[in-house]
């Protein structure tokens, strides 16, 4: 894979010197990396191991689609060795910024170049593709593959232990695809519907056959009027659908209209679960790992919707109430 759009090499960005003296210090022996989601800093990390220190500027519960950067994280980009955004216009407030920045660092959008052909487009999305790539693990391989490749061109001493680290950790992304298809593939077929509060699971409709509807559209910045609702209220109840999903990073107000509408007529629906759309869980458990959220998501959606699944998820770690 070869980074020829999204790779800017060395200059200045404006103003950001004048911040330098307050900002966090990395580790002088470590290559000091900054990425804009969880799910990228995770993977920093796995491929990077002892090599690295990361710094994600987006926690749990934070929405990527209308994030922008603070004083802090100007300051902490301004002394990485290196700025992981994920691209695909999911950090649609930042794109400016990641121009001036480029400039002065290195600065790499590490989906933007996976196979367009493996890319999907969305009807309210035009002349732009889905950026959430992350909910097919046999997708965000490719982006273990970007990452080791940024991370090799700015340390590239360590390039052996980068790609041995990209192996190990894409062969736990086999496992976890595999246990995915095999856990849903119980879920009856007239289940497979994934209703959520935005339309962020659409490549997990297609890796694993489920039919995705979301209140808003691809992004969050979209918002969802009463048409958009009454026609869901419709859907759920001609189908029979009892079961919807709240996300950690949207708000739940649309989804509790939902049920709203449906109980007005006589339909019961019931919150399956919360999912991680656009951010992992909490920094230290199983759920902040990149990992962890997609074995919580499935493991989730399959128990709501009727298939057998382990109550703690591919690897016995899932927290209680997962």
């Amino acid at each position: 894979m070869k980074f020829s759009r999204r790779i800017f090499g060395a200059g200045m960005i404006g103003g950001a010197f004048a911040f330098a003296l307050t900002a966090p210090a990395f580790a002088a022996d470590r290559l000091a990396v900054v990425a804009t989601t969880g799910m990228i800093a995770d993977t920093v990390r796995q491929v990077g191991g002892d090599l690295v220190e990361v710094q994600a500027l987006m926690g749990p519960g934070v929405d990527p689609h209308g994030y922008r950067q603070t004083r802090s994280d100007i300051v902490a980009m301004s002394r990485a060795d290196l700025t992981l955004w994920h691209g695909l216009y999911l950090e649609a407030q930042m794109e400016d910024f990641f121009a001036d920045l480029s400039r002065k660092s290195t600065v790499v959008a590490v989906a933007d170049e996976l196979p367009r052909e493996r890319l999907l487009g969305h009807a309210d999305y035009e002349g732009r593709f889905d950026p959430h790539v992350w909910m097919d693990p046999t997708l965000w391989s490719g982006v273990v593959d970007a990452v080791a490749e940024a991370l090799t061109t700015v340390r590239p001493e360590a390039a052996e232990a980068f790609a041995a680290n990209a192996a190990t950790f894409k062969g736990e992304l086999e496992a976890l695809a595999t246990y995915s298809t095999e856990t849903l593939s119980q879920v009856p077929a007239e289940q497979r519907v994934l209703l959520t509060a935005h339309d962020a699971f659409g490549y997990f409709g297609k890796a694993y056959d489920f039919e995705v509807m979301g209140i808003q559209g691809i992004s969050t910045e979209s918002e969802a009027g009463l048409s958009r609702i009454s026609d869901l209220v419709d859907t759920l109840v001609s189908r029979d659908i009892r079961a919807v999903f709240v996300e950690t990073s949207v708000s739940d107000r649309n989804i509790r209209a939902l049920i709203e509408g449906a109980a007005a007529r006589g339909h019961e629906v019931v919150i399956g679960g919360e999912l991680f759309s656009d951010a992992m869980g909490s920094e230290g458990t199983y759920e902040g790992t990149y990992l962890g959220m997609i074995d919580h998501n499935v493991t989730t959606i399959a128990r709501a919707l009727g298939a057998d699944a382990p109550e703690k998820g591919r690897l016995g770690q899932l927290s209680a109430g997962s």
